[in-house]
Formats: structure tokens, C-alpha cells, sequence
């Protein structure tokens, strides 16, 4: 098994690198194998309705910035897919949205590529907005045909400076429980 936990952050080691490398410290405890994927130092456009990739069905966006394939690869690669970003007026990072619009699009294009994929969303915010952004994250897992499994609570955490979410026992323990959820899972679909 192999998980991937892509980072909508612009800050190295803030809190949701944080919370998402408790997610896979924690899968690792299960065995699974996991890498975290900040978005912070890529360009990833956003889509552009183009439509060439329902032409193309290739696996690629016709877009040629540098870093949006080697992203994509990775998640059609692992089996769990894990996606965390700090609540920006009340949604997730323009990175973030980017990034997965266009890998919704061209999964969708080329036959549902994330289809029974499992995974989830996490989401942190300094105060409000934090239950927006893990519904506009968890759309985009539904709308993919994603297995997402639940948690104690939903996957959020209030913290603003950077180390801030290590003071938020709820959202640890719910990201602990959360993590379990998917190793649980993805043990008994293999």
C-alpha cells in the first residue's frame, strides 16, 4: 500500500504539514507507505476547460507547467490519497483547487482513474471556515468515485501559527483515528 498526502500550504512545516504528516506517521504505524507532497515551491495553473484531455484521453493536461504530471502520476500511483489546505476566506489554497481540478478532469477523461481510490480531506483554519473548505475538499472526493472513510470528528483543526495545531488534542486525535480508518480500510479492499 502506498499513500501520498499533498500539502495546499504555502508554509514549510506549518500546521497542515503538520497534521497531514501525523496522518501518514500514522499509517506508517499500519504499514503503510506514505509521502507528503507540499504544493507550496510547484506552479500548478488552473484548468482551463480546454477539453483537450476528453480528446486526448492520454493522461495529460494540454498545460505545460512543469509540475502539475509529476503530482498527478504520484496520485494515480498510491492507493490513498490524503489532501490538506488552510482555510483562505472561507476555501481551500488557489493551489490546492488547481491541482485537483485538473486531476479530477483528466481522471475523468480517462476513465475514473481515482475511482474506489480511498481518502479524505483535512482542513485548517485560524478561527471559521474550516467546515467550507473540508465539504469543497470532500466534494471533490465524491465526485471522483472515492471511498472516504469517516473519523471520530471531521478532519479539522484551528490553529494559525506554524506548530499552533500541536495544541489541538480534538483534531490529533481525529486525524489519528482518521488515518486508522484508512489503513482498516485499505486492508480489507486489497
Amino acid at each position: 500500500m502506498q499513500a501520498i498526502a499533498i500539502s495546499g500550504s504555502p508554509r514549510k512545516q506549518g500546521n497542515t504539514e503538520t497534521l497531514l504528516q501525523r496522518c501518514l506517521d500514522r499509517l506508517e504505524d499500519r504499514g503503510v507507505q506514505g509521502e507528503l507532497v507540499p504544493l507550496r515551491d510547484k506552479t500548478i495553473k488552473g484548468c482551463r476547460a480546454c477539453t483537450t484531455c476528453n480528446r486526448l484521453r492520454d493522461k495529460t493536461c494540454s498545460q505545460k507547467d512543469d509540475d502539475f504530471h509529476p503530482v498527478f502520476e504520484k496520485m494515480q500511483h498510491a492507493d490513498i490519497i490524503v489532501v490538506g489546505s488552510p482555510v483562505y476566506f472561507g476555501s481551500a489554497t488557489p493551489e490546492m483547487m488547481a491541482l485537483l481540478d485538473r486531476a479530477g478532469y483528466v481522471s475523468r477523461a480517462n476513465g475514473n482513474l481515482f475511482s474506489r481510490k480511498i481518502g479524505g480531506p483535512v482542513a485548517i483554519a485560524r478561527r471559521a471556515g474550516h467546515n467550507f473548505t473540508f465539504a469543497q475538499l470532500l466534494m471533490w472526493f465524491m465526485i471522483n468515485d472515492m471511498v472516504v472513510p469517516g473519523s471520530s470528528y471531521w478532519n479539522v483543526a484551528l490553529a494559525r501559527e506554524a506548530g499552533e495545531v500541536a495544541r489541538d488534542s480534538e483534531a490529533l486525535a481525529t486525524i489519528e483515528r482518521f488515518a486508522d480508518n484508512l489503513a482498516w480500510l485499505a486492508e480489507r479492499l486489497a
